[in-house]
């Protein structure tokens, strides 16, 4: 079987699901989306558990597989446990989905089912579960037929039995792309910015595949990546993609609880487990969790925050933080947000830019060596005044700038906003790059809203005009930093894309004949207008007022 026929055969058991889900009086439902996701997670983990199970003790791979270890004594069990890899799920006997699709018809089957994803959760405790930023431990299964108000037992029958119809295992070999897609079409319906806090949002392929491109153009040993506010973690998977998956340990937070278990989801299927410990459901500008654990005070507390080899973001870009404004502009905040902090307008307290702190915060998080890519709207990259200007000039002073690329309007489905991506280098002490990418893409509609997609090609262009530094009429330019200093810290291409003057050579009668030429259109046109003059002067006098 291929990968598009496993691809139709996984995206239709979503499909399953969720028509089992509408069945049921779940169709639309906050909850659809919770058991949607945690029977997928359930799958993958069980198919997961089977596919190393067999690779690690050959003479079980067979159909009969599950009959076999049936038999096997709870220390034999135990042993043959300890063989798989580290990343994998430790599921007993009765945990696996054969197991339950055997028993179907045992009484209360719901229950039995909710137990059964209960024990995986605490069984699994250390190596699934995300955590808030007060250290509470965020659960890896829901009671997911609770969710159903009658005909609880039939729902989690049906269930079952969509399930069993697939098998994930020839998919394990596949790479980050296979799942990627998967993923994308998992969360389509749920993954939407509801006007919540933060941005939950799906970042789009383009936009992802160029930052990740940019700032990880070959793979990098040994290093950090971190998201400040990782959403359901499509950027950082395709930086991880980028450096390679066994090269770089993922750190992350964000406010959203519904994020974090997407993220979580996402680093399941993409082979990036180690890294779940990392995922934290927090509020990165007032609490940021992540600190240098080699740097204590006298209570053996971490209290400088970590430092990172590379950071990707696409941030909220305004949000209400009024409530604790006040307490991000103390004096113990002075370095990380170096620019200032955005006071309290006297109404639309929803518009405060909030974008701005988790720039700063950024910026303040890297490495000596690191580099960071964030999405930020345009109007950031030419304001002449206020924090906006004060972060470039920041960048620009410190020579830490790698380069901007303006993209395309309605690159995001979910917001009007124009958007550029900023690009930090702290290695950077030469050129910087400047794209103007507005003009590329071509117009989609995707449900009701109209979005801008760029083709392979043109998304090749943008990343190797970048990495060359390559110099473009009206696309890209190559700036010095003093260039940057002259024009006020302005960092879009268009005011530094040269006015080009065409000239041509003509005779001294063939100049006289043009200007008389433009001398007569300009008579003719007196002339009109002195006609539509009179007309009008004439109607006037015709009126008469009572």
């Amino acid at each position: 079987m291929t990968s598009l026929e496993f691809k139709t055969q996984v995206t239709t058991l979503i499909d399953d699901l969720k028509s089992v889900c509408a069945t049921f009086g779940l169709g639309n439902d906050g909850n659809e989306f919770k058991i949607i996701t945690q029977l997928f997670l359930f799958k993958f983990m069980n198919d997961k558990f089977e596919f190393e199970f067999k690779k690690a003790n050959p003479k079980y791979n067979n159909n009969d597989w599950f009959t076999e270890i049936e038999k096997l004594s709870p220390s034999e069990y135990e042993m043959l446990l300890l063989m798989l890899d580290v990343d994998t799920a430790k599921l007993m006997p009765q945990h696996l989905l054969a197991h339950l699709y055997q028993n179907q018809n045992a009484p209360d089957f719901a229950k039995y089912l909710d137990d059964t994803l209960n024990e995986i959760a605490l069984k699994n405790v250390d190596l699934f579960s995300v955590q808030t930023a007060g250290g509470e431990k965020v659960k890896l299964f829901d009671r997911v037929t609770e969710f159903v108000s009658d005909g609880r037992d039939e729902f989690a029958k049906a269930i079952i039995n969509k399930l069993i119809t697939c098998n994930f295992q020839p998919i394990f070999n596949e790479k980050f792309d296979f799942f990627a897609t998967i993923f994308e079409y998992l969360i389509k319906d749920y993954n939407n910015d509801s006007g919540g806090k933060y941005a939950e949002y799906y970042t789009p392929h383009a936009v992802a595949k160029i930052m990740a491109s940019i700032l990880a153009p070959v793979p990098v040993e040994n290093v950090t990546c971190y998201d400040p506010s990782a959403g359901s973690g499509t950027l950082l998977m395709n930086i991880a993609h980028a450096l390679g998956e066994q090269n770089c340990t993922i750190y992350s937070q964000d406010i959203s609880q519904k994020s974090s278990n997407l993220l979580r989801l996402n680093l399941i299927l993409n082979n990036l487990i180690h890294s779940i410990p990392n995922v934290v459901q927090g509020n990165t500008i007032l609490d940021p969790f992540h600190k240098e654990d080699n740097l204590l005070d006298e209570n053996n507390t971490a209290q400088t925050l970590k430092k990172f080899d590379f950071i990707v973001s696409n941030p909220p870009f305004k949000l209400d933080f009024s409530d604790y404004r006040d307490q991000l502009a103390d004096k113990n905040n002075n370095d990380r947000f170096f620019a200032g902090v955005p006071k309290v307008p006297a109404k639309a307290k929803d518009k405060m830019s909030i974008y701005s702190l988790f720039l700063q915060h950024i910026i303040f998080s890297l490495s000596p060596n690191g580099k960071a890519a964030v999405v930020v709207p345009t109007g950031f990259i030419t304001a002449q005044s206020g924090i906006d200007k004060k972060i470039r000039q920041h960048l620009v002073d410190n020579k830490m700038l790698a380069g901007v690329i303006s993209m395309p309007s309605n690159i995001f489905a979910t917001t009007g906003t124009n958007v550029s991506i900023i690009f930090i280098d702290k290695n950077n002490q030469e050129d910087v790059v400047l794209i103007d990418a507005s003009s590329l893409g071509k117009t989609v509609k995707e449900g009701k809203n109209q979005k801008t997609e760029l083709t392979p090609e043109e998304e090749q262009y943008i990343i190797t005009s970048f990495l060359n530094k390559s110099a473009i009429d009206e696309f890209a330019m190559v700036a010095k930093y003093n260039e940057l200093k002259e024009k006020n810290y302005s960092l879009s291409a268009g005011q530094y894309f040269d006015i080009k003057i065409e000239y041509s050579d003509i005779s001294h009668q063939e100049y006289l004949d043009k200007m008389k030429s433009f001398q007569d259109n300009l008579d003719a046109l007196f002339n009109e207008s002195k006609v539509l003059e009179n007309k009008i002067q004439n109607n006037l006098k015709g009126l008469k007022y009572e």
